[in-house]
């Protein structure tokens, strides 16, 4: 799972109204009113709480003429919380955790630099198989500078050097964890989260 998809998770989650919120949902479906005589809040509190929810979809929601009740979002709260452990653990469980490249890797990756951009840098087409799609976008953001945050028009800019798709590989670089996203600012992640194109067949 993306990074910014954890963080925005564990950024719900980081409200005690909120909690009790999810706790006192996981019994069934509550209304808005309900919920916030139980917790002895106003209903313009719970439904602020509630978006902060709803926008990690952490709840559902459905409304019945005027009122409005909320149910937990099972798959979601679950598989969030897994995706945490997964993506903090993905680096100790590959195999063999060196970036280092072996020869074989080495030879594969400066081919597909080779047949994937000119002789001036321009990237012709984004690879369809995975392994060479990843190691494009390595090659591409490698070029970027470590610990320098860059606003969504900068990263644009960059990306429009070598290829016209900024928005399609923009989002490459976010869902394989070559960068993390947050308040439309992006910023390099360490290398070792980037997605490891040696592990794949």
């Amino acid at each position: 799972m993306q990074l910014d998809k954890v963080v925005n998770y564990h950024k719900a989650l980081a409200d005690p109204t909120r909690i009790r919120m999810l706790i006192l949902l996981s019994e069934g479906e509550l209304n808005g009113q309900v919920l916030a005589e139980k917790l002895c809040l106003s209903p313009a509190t719970i439904t602020h709480h509630a978006a902060k929810l709803r926008e990690a979809s952490l709840i559902n929601e459905r409304r019945d003429k005027n009122t409005i009740y909320f149910t937990l979002n099972h798959y979601f709260i679950k598989n969030n919380a897994h995706a945490a452990v997964d993506l903090i653990y993905k680096q100790a469980n590959s195999e063999g955790g060196s970036h280092l490249l072996d020869d074989k890797n080495k030879r594969l990756m400066d081919s597909v630099i080779r047949n994937f951009f000119t002789s001036d840098g321009s990237l012709k087409h984004v690879p369809a198989q995975l392994k060479k799609k990843l190691i494009v976008l390595e090659h591409l953001v490698s070029q970027l500078e470590k610990g320098k945050k860059y606003t969504e028009q900068e990263l644009n800019e960059f990306i429009k050097k070598f290829h016209g798709d900024f928005a399609t590989l923009r989002r490459e670089f976010i869902m394989h964890q070559f960068m993390f996203r947050e308040n439309e600012i992006y910023e390099l992640n360490p290398q070792e989260m980037w997605a490891r194109w040696e592990s794949l067949s």
